[in-house]
């Protein structure tokens, strides 16, 4: 059996055969990526340019997602794609472990090649999957110092899954794919880091604004933002965990899950502890329980007993500040009259939520700008939900509470860096300087 040296070697050597890039006189440091939020799904959205000739394709973010996918049916003309052979390299980095052939009448085109290796891309807001060919092809994205957007950079072999149309239902309108942002092989994230030689580190901060672009980095920081912020100074750590059990749409047995968790150890308000069933906050051995951060579900999803407990604390917590409840509006089961509720920098005066991670040092506080959403001029809901009795994950942290947050993803030393509201330091997440580059 080959020893994990070996392995490790045989690795970084299919990855440079199959991953290259064409500016060899340039070497950026970190690359950088723009966010918009989609008001009509609460999708995150982001663009990069693909194909030759390049066009810009925008993708669904999903942080859990094992791998892009992107529609090869409809309108994808490029003389750059090639299909991934099977048993070739860019198929054993995709880890894909079955071979297809394309019975559609008429020559071979993107999606539909004969002896391909095939992947399951899933849309994750539908929750549909289906088989596809692995592709590779150009991808064009920017490069940064940190501070300012720089030189674009090319990865000439990006690998893909090349799917149907009919995986785009329920995506935000004129998005082709979703792009994974999950632990594998060839991730956004892996493949970036491959091509350019730089460390595994990817930070996200979603902007709260729909008329703004937040941002997406990868490489380490800095990650400056106006006025001259660098947000990475304002990160904790906690460890991410790893579940054993896959919690994708199809896996093979024995596969572990490529999602980002953390260990939520008790939930304060105030003083005063939730009262939780600490049983559901950690992973079993059927890889149920725990909590994991999601950029697909638009807010945080709690399992029954756990959202139960949770609101009543806050109900309580928010009488004591003559706070006054009013409907629930859908999805959202606790509402409240903004008429007694002061605004503040960092959102509606209520209540502030503390994740107790690691330790009791280790606090990831969601103020009012995260926890409440404005569904109305005058009523204030609180912005979580109820996922129901035995989910799969106990508590999926969703887009809206992490909104004007900066989080790092540190795969060298497995953590997550979090910084709680950006507010608090008066910049947000739609305060990265997108239109001035720096020159090579």
């Amino acid at each position: 059996m080959a020893s994990s040296i070996e392995l490790f070697f045989f690795s970084s050597l299919l990855f440079s055969t199959c991953i290259s890039y064409a500016q060899p006189s340039f070497q950026p440091k970190a690359l950088v990526l723009p966010v918009s939020k989609d008001t009509s799904t609460l999708q995150y959205v982001t663009k990069m340019s693909q194909r030759t000739p390049l066009v810009p394709v925008n993708l669904v973010i999903d942080l859990g997602g094992r791998f892009s996918w992107v529609d090869c049916e409809t309108n994808y003309v490029s003389s750059s794609y090639r299909p991934a052979r099977c048993r070739s390299a860019q198929c054993y980095l995709a880890e894909s472990k079955v071979c297809g052939e394309c019975h559609s009448a008429g020559p071979p085109r993107p999606g539909c090649s004969n002896n391909t290796c095939i992947l399951s891309p899933g849309n994750n807001v539908t929750r549909t999957s289906t088989d596809s060919e692995v592709g590779q092809d150009i991808v064009s994205v920017q490069s940064t110092n940190g501070l300012n957007p720089g030189p674009t950079v090319t990865v000439s072999r990006f690998i893909f899954s090349c799917a149907p149309s009919f995986l785009l239902k329920g995506l935000a309108n004129g998005v082709k794919g979703m792009t994974g942002l999950g632990r594998s092989k060839i991730d956004l994230l892996s493949q970036f880091a491959s091509a350019f030689n730089f460390s595994r580190k990817f930070a996200i901060c979603l902007a709260s604004s729909s008329t703004s672009n937040g941002v997406m980095f990868f490489g380490d920081g800095p990650y400056r933002l106006v006025p001259n912020i660098d947000a990475s100074r304002s990160l904790t750590y906690t460890p991410l965990l790893v579940n054993s059990v896959s919690t994708a749409l199809t896996y093979f047995l024995g596969e572990p899950s490529v999602e980002y968790f953390i260990e939520v150890k008790s939930i304060k308000m105030g003083n005063k502890v939730v009262p939780l069933n600490k049983s559901l906050l950690l992973i079993d051995e059927e890889g149920y329980g725990g909590t994991k951060i999601s950029t697909i579900d638009p807010y945080t999803v709690m399992e029954t007993s756990i959202y139960e407990a949770f609101t009543e604390t806050f109900i309580s917590e928010a009488a004591a500040r003559n706070m006054t409840r009013v409907a629930s509006v859908a999805p959202f089961k606790v509402c409240f009259s903004s008429k007694n509720v002061v605004r503040t920098r960092v959102g509606p005066s209520v209540p502030y939520i503390h994740l107790v991670l690691q330790s009791d040092s280790v606090v990831w506080t969601i103020s009012g700008a995260n926890s409440m959403v404005g569904v109305s001029e005058n009523v204030l809901c609180l912005g979580f939900v109820d996922g129901g009795l035995n989910p799969r994950t106990s508590i999926v942290i969703g887009g809206h509470q992490v909104e004007d947050n900066l989080l790092q993803f540190d795969l060298e030393k497995s953590r997550l860096g979090f910084s709680s509201t950006l507010l608090s330091r008066q910049t947000t997440c739609s305060n990265f300087n997108f239109t001035s580059s720096i020159v090579a």
